[in-house]
């Protein structure tokens, strides 16, 4: 991948406001515990050329090209935000990242699916921005701007060992899952202290892109992840600034 002085000429183009009024300013948010709870699966595929680093050292490795740029899919198999039920519904990210993801300045864009109830959409909103506490409550300390957030129909599929996502022509994606020894098992980093959860399949991006907020990212061939979730409202991680991770109090 180029530099990321190149970058910073070759992948931005022209942007438009969708910050969703919603969202409070980044600088204001604060984490509330909020009775949630999302169980499914996340995926993604980012600019890492090896597997990500973050996984292992919980965020304190620079990733391998300086920055992460990221696009994330999260399947909402079975949840629920203060009564309204989420079951069913996908959830897309753009994640831009400068440098160590544990040191926080993250750019983040949000695509709710737009068969969201107008409630669920104020919630999933709510629980990605970090202001409802508990497992994401984190964002609100690494989240530096919210760059958008949006309906928009997200298209998330399961097909045995590879996942696609696709926003429009915003995000499109194809991951796979690296496979060991065994063919027929894939590679899994299993009980890790990671945000996203213990267990983490590693996966290759097979065809993937970004073209929206003025990022235009190709993923092809760099790092995957696909983790199974099971997040919660009570549950709290923060930045430990003397170990330099992000662990979970």
């Amino acid at each position: 991948m180029a530099s990321t002085a190149a970058s910073d000429k070759s992948d931005r183009i022209a942007t438009r406001s969708k910050i969703s009024a919603k969202l409070d300013n980044p600088m204001r948010r604060k984490a509330t515990p909020t009775d949630w709870a999302i169980n499914g699966e996340l995926i993604l595929n980012c600019s890492c050329t090896v597997f990500c680093p973050c996984v292992v050292s919980l965020g304190a490795h620079p990733p391998t090209e300086g920055h992460c740029h990221a696009w994330m899919g999260i399947i909402i198999d079975e949840g629920h935000f203060e009564g309204e039920d989420l079951s069913g519904l996908n959830v897309g990210l753009l994640v831009d990242i400068p440098g160590r993801m544990g040191e926080g300045n993250w750019k983040v864009a949000a695509y709710v699916d737009d068969r969201a109830s107008g409630k669920a959409y104020n919630g999933i909103l709510q629980i990605f921005s970090g202001q409802a506490g508990g497992t994401t409550g984190l964002f609100t300390k690494l989240v530096s701007e919210i760059i958008g957030a949006e309906r928009a129909p997200v298209v998330i599929e399961r097909d045995g060992t590879k996942r696609r996502i696709m926003i429009e022509r915003k995000i499109q994606g194809e991951i796979e899952m690296v496979t060991g020894k065994n063919n027929e098992e894939p590679v899994i980093v299993k009980n890790t202290k990671y945000w996203m959860g213990p267990d983490v399949i590693v996966a290759k991006g097979n065809k993937s892109r970004i073209r929206d907020y003025g990022r235009v990212w190709d993923f092809d061939g760099m790092s995957a992840e696909i983790c199974p979730i099971n997040w919660r409202g009570e549950r709290k991680f923060s930045y430990d600034k003397n170990l330099k991770k992000i662990v979970q109090k």
